[in-house]
């Protein structure tokens, strides 16, 4: 009798070193729970990667990390599609689902600058303080922008995009003074470059979802659901929920300059969000605290005490750039 074939499951996924590092983490804990699979990871090229030069803010797409991906998912190509959650838009296409987030990484942004070399620093206003006057920090994201000047005013903020460790290299180059990443991905890849300061959420809110990755799946694919629904974390998936709710009520997405970021304690959540201008001239920054059978519901709140302060009109700035 011939040997039974096993089961294939495909995982689409970008094809930079982080996103193949965070498919392989999927395809790990799949194979703990489902020896008998074979899982083979297949790299696809997004839309943001084949734009890598151009400003995120400028790029007009939805979904720009995540779209070509998807589409892959949907027409069968692959079986599962990894994603950085934080690069999803709020709203899945129709016919596909996240069915599970691994448990989240460490949330928040990183600051790498050659002057902070050596230098015994906290992650909190210290050291923005320790950078040179005028010292120019790179960033792909106007969140980080306007903490950045909210801070720091004389900074020079210069937009740069790539992967992690081309971002790094322009540091040790000496073509930037320093760049602001996640801390997920630094930790993920086992870089520890000098310079770094992991930025506590009061200097800087992450971006809603950051530091976690997530599992989508074809709605109408049972068996693969059924597989992968295992992985799920329910912390995880309350606390970014929660801040992918208030993203939602405020329409916001890669381009607006939104931090977001919710902690579970006994079934109590506590959201904080923050918006800011691009400037960071203008601060808004609010939190609530709620049980977390009812995160909808607290996010609305957070979302219309914000938009009561003006983040309308933050928004509306950012729509005519």
């Amino acid at each position: 009798m011939m040997p039974q074939s096993k089961a294939l499951i495909r995982i689409g996924t970008r094809g930079s070193r982080l996103a193949l590092w965070q498919a392989e983490r999927v395809a790990s804990r799949l194979r703990a729970h489902h020896p008998e699979l074979d899982i083979a990871i297949v790299p696809i090229e997004s839309h943001g990667d084949r734009h890598d030069t151009q400003a995120v803010a400028d790029l007009e797409t939805v979904g720009i990390f995540t779209r070509e991906i998807e589409q892959a998912l949907l027409e069968n190509r692959v079986d599962v599609a990894v994603h950085s959650l934080k690069d999803m838009p709020t709203l899945a296409p129709p016919g596909l689902e996240i069915v599970a987030l691994l448990p989240r990484d460490d949330p928040r942004d990183v600051l790498i600058a050659s002057a902070l070399a050596g230098r015994p620093l906290s992650g909190g206003v210290e050291a923005l303080q320790a950078l040179p006057r005028g010292a120019r920090i790179a960033t792909s994201s106007l969140r980080r922008r306007a903490e950045l000047l909210r801070h720091r005013p004389d900074l020079q903020v210069i937009e740069l995009r790539g992967n992690v460790p081309t971002r790094l290299a322009k540091v040790e180059r000496g073509e930037v003074d320093g760049v602001v990443l996640s801390y997920a991905g630094l930790l993920r890849l086992g870089l520890e470059p000098p310079g770094r300061v992991a930025l506590d959420p009061e200097v800087m809110l992450p971006a809603p979802a950051q530091g976690t990755i997530a599992i989508q799946v074809r709605s109408a694919d049972a068996a693969t659901r059924t597989r992968v629904t295992p992985l799920d974390d329910r912390a995880t998936r309350v606390c970014t929920t929660a801040e992918r709710y208030v993203l939602a009520e405020l329409e916001g997405g890669c381009r607006v300059p939104l931090g977001a970021l919710a902690r579970l304690d006994n079934d109590r959540v506590t959201l904080r969000a923050r918006i800011a201008t691009v400037d960071g001239t203008r601060v808004l920054d609010d939190t609530v605290t709620g049980p977390a059978n009812d995160i909808a519901m607290l996010a609305k709140t957070l979302a219309a005490t914000l938009r009561a302060q003006g983040a309308l009109e933050i928004l509306a700035t950012l729509r005519v750039r």
